[in-house]
């Protein structure tokens, strides 16, 4: 399975300062933490660091920087801040080390995820087909979209508000028909009538 790593481009971050020959931080969504402390999402080991500097707010392409109460501050434009946004291109420095803005993108890549079709079913003599994932059945259903066969046991079952249940497909979602099986025959109007309630009419001598 693909990392969330390999279908993220973050936010990047290149620091400039000596002894760290451009190290690149790659932030993730939401709060990044930097400091001093290895307790931090990034820990930047220099003496003008506090411990927790200063918080990387990441949300919808923007930036935002939040200074931590630090000993040394977090400077934009040469100027202290407590809170500041920030854009590509941009620098900003915690204590003495500058931190250049590369870029402040967020792509996240969805990775496709082929599903394995089972091999076609069997067909039987009389014409009837063999479920593909129970070699045992009889196939019961077809999908009306991508037009899979199925067992009953393949169908997925949705019961809607209101007591309407779908059957579904197993591959696609899709609705699915019955193909295969008996179908109950539909029961009339006037024979549930004359099971249920005795007609006068019908139980009256003609004279």
């Amino acid at each position: 399975m693909p990392s969330k790593k390999d279908n993220v481009a973050m936010a990047r971050l290149v620091i400039r300062a000596d002894g760290f020959q451009d190290q690149v931080i790659e932030l993730r969504l939401g709060v990044n933490r930097v400091g001093r402390s290895p307790e931090n999402d990034f820990q930047i080991e220099h003496p003008t660091v506090s411990s927790l500097h200063c918080e990387l707010m990441l949300s919808d392409g923007e930036l935002h920087v939040r200074d931590c109460d630090s000993t040394n501050h977090t400077f934009v434009c040469g100027e202290p801040i407590s809170h500041a946004r920030l854009v590509a291109g941009q620098s900003f420095c915690i204590g003495d080390v500058e931190m250049f803005i590369e870029n402040t993108d967020v792509k996240v890549a969805i990775p496709k995820f082929d599903v394995q079709r089972p091999a076609p079913p069997i067909v039987l003599t009389d014409g009837s087909l063999i479920c593909p994932r129970h070699p045992e059945v009889q196939v019961t259903h077809q999908c009306l979209f991508c037009r899979e066969v199925m067992c009953d046991a393949c169908v997925h079952r949705l019961r809607r508000r209101g007591g309407t249940l779908l059957k579904l497909c197993c591959l696609c979602s899709h609705e699915v028909e019955q193909i295969g099986g008996s179908k109950k025959k539909k029961k009339s109007l006037l024979g549930f009538l004359q099971r249920t309630v005795k007609l006068p009419f019908l139980s009256k001598r003609v004279e």
